[in-house]
């Protein structure tokens, strides 16, 4: 684990080194034998002198002499034909449109572990993407090497920029979620879209089980899960998998919705410390450990194995991203034998629900002033109302413009489930926007999560102990490269 950091770390530590009037006399009064007494005249009060007012020096504009680069590049992750064929159109109405001329090219470029392993060598390289996408994470990671640019430069310019309008529009919480205080509160990125962990669940084998309702207490849940794996759905597909309640992915993400939902954070933003055993944790992952200890409960061991268990009629619970809702949607249609399904908070101990919501955001690197401004031009127009709702309609992820949200009636009298996970935003919380993260995800959370369900016997406080301690360790290594 440590030489895999260490070789990543290397890469970030090289990737740092590239870069007035005189007054009039009056005249004596005429002399008069017998002086007249004369009421005083009344005080006439001297205008006040206003002291001169010193101009300031007029601030000179570092973007009036740059012209935007021809040709630019987007690194992005997306795939599916509903998001390819969006991004085409997209990229070709900016392209046609755009008055500056600039063309940018789309590329596929990987997940997002793919495009973060890609980015680290050729930080403060003319080899980097124009705009990037990646996770606030990612992105103070390659901040480390001053690699980024601050779109604080380019957002309140007055030809450039955002009206305050427009910048209002955004929902608040993903405005500000890619202003990072460890870099001085810059603005690394700009959100185009976001998504939330949802439990899915099947309604149909829940009525079969004697249920009404999803299970909104971990009680609930387990005591759903377990009849579940006892009793096998009467519309599972001929010859799929044995029955099951829950289906375990091996995801940092999972980590943090399960202790989310318990009442707990993963990290103290006070003073700057992983959190990864506290005992909301403790209790959440003591929990997830008796699921599978009761046989309630199995891994996930081929990707999207759940959704297509899910699909088939043998899974009745899993926990994923939001913008699933589409692929959950054909898994079940694809043997012709449909169930009632839907979406709904996390089961929670706490008296509301607490979601965990993320998203990548867009971000550019830095590069040349003519490249950077015309990456912005194209971030400005990928992140506008009138494109966002275009692309959230397409996608399956949230907008992240209100005043499009507003003009979504359509979408969720059709996608009744879309319209539930969208009413849970108001309870949402977000993972560690930290340098590292990556590697504490990979390198840490994901092999405590694997050791707690693989020895049901293994002491859960003790294993997230110790992954809190190797946290904060290269948490540590990280933010000792801040320049």
């Amino acid at each position: 684990m440590r030489s895999k950091l260490f070789g990543l770390l290397a890469i970030i530590m090289i990737a740092a080194l590239v870069l007035g009037a005189c007054a009039k006399p009056t005249p004596p009064a005429a002399e008069t034998p017998t002086p007249a007494v004369e009421e005083p005249a009344p005080a006439v009060e001297e205008p006040a002198t206003e002291e001169p007012v010193a101009e300031e020096p007029a601030v000179e504009d570092p973007w009036a002499g740059v012209v935007p680069a021809k040709e630019i590049v987007w690194w992005h992750q997306h795939t599916g034909e509903a998001r390819e064929a969006a991004i085409a159109k997209i990229i070709s109405d900016f392209n046609a449109n755009n008055e500056f001329g600039i063309t940018v090219t789309a590329e596929y470029a990987g997940g997002y572990g793919d495009i973060f392993n890609k980015m680290l060598p050729i930080l403060n390289t003319p080899d980097v993407p124009d705009v990037v996408v990646g996770y606030q994470n990612q992105v103070a990671t390659y901040q480390l090497a001053d690699a980024m640019f601050d779109m604080n430069e380019l957002i309140d310019h007055p030809t450039y920029g955002l009206t305050k309008e427009e910048q209002e529009d955004f929902f608040p919480g993903f405005f500000a979620q890619d202003v990072l205080s460890v870099f001085d509160n810059q603005r690394l990125g700009l959100a185009p879209n976001r998504s939330m962990e949802v439990m899915y669940y099947n309604m149909d084998w829940l009525k079969e089980l004697g249920y009404d309702a999803p299970p909104t207490t971990p009680e609930e849940f387990k005591e759903m899960a377990c009849k579940a794996a006892e009793t096998p759905f009467s519309g599972a597909t001929e010859g799929a998998a044995s029955p099951i309640g829950y289906e375990l992915s091996i995801d940092t993400s999972r980590f943090a919705s399960w202790t989310f939902a318990f009442g707990g954070d993963m990290f103290d933003y006070e003073n700057n410390q992983f959190t990864l055993n506290s005992d909301a944790a403790v209790n959440a992952w003591t929990f997830i450990q008796s699921l599978f200890a009761d046989g309630c409960a199995r891994l996930v061991t081929e990707n999207y194995g759940d959704q297509t268990d899910f699909g088939n009629g043998t899974l009745l619970f899993t926990v994923g991203s939001s913008s699933g809702l589409p692929y959950y949607a054909k898994a079940v249609e694809a043997d012709g034998t449909p169930f009632e399904w839907s979406v709904a908070a996390i089961p929670h101990t706490t008296a509301d629900p607490v979601q965990n919501i993320y998203g990548a955001s867009v971000s550019i690197p830095k590069s040349t002033p003519e490249r950077e401004l015309a990456a912005w031009l194209f971030v400005k127009y990928y992140t506008s109302a009138e494109v966002n709702a275009e692309w959230a309609k397409a996608s399956g992820y949230f907008p992240v413009k209100q005043s499009v949200a507003a003009q979504f009636t359509d979408v969720f009298e059709a996608n009744p489930a879309y319209k539930t996970a969208f009413d849970l935003l108001k309870f949402g919380v977000f993972e560690p926007a930290v340098p590292g993260y990556d590697f504490v995800r990979d390198n840490v959370i994901e092999p405590a999560m694997t050791s707690i369900v693989d020895d049901v016997t293994a002491d859960v406080r003790a294993l997230l102990d110790e992954a809190n301690v190797n946290a904060n360790e290269i948490l540590a290594e990280q933010m000792a490269q801040i320049k």
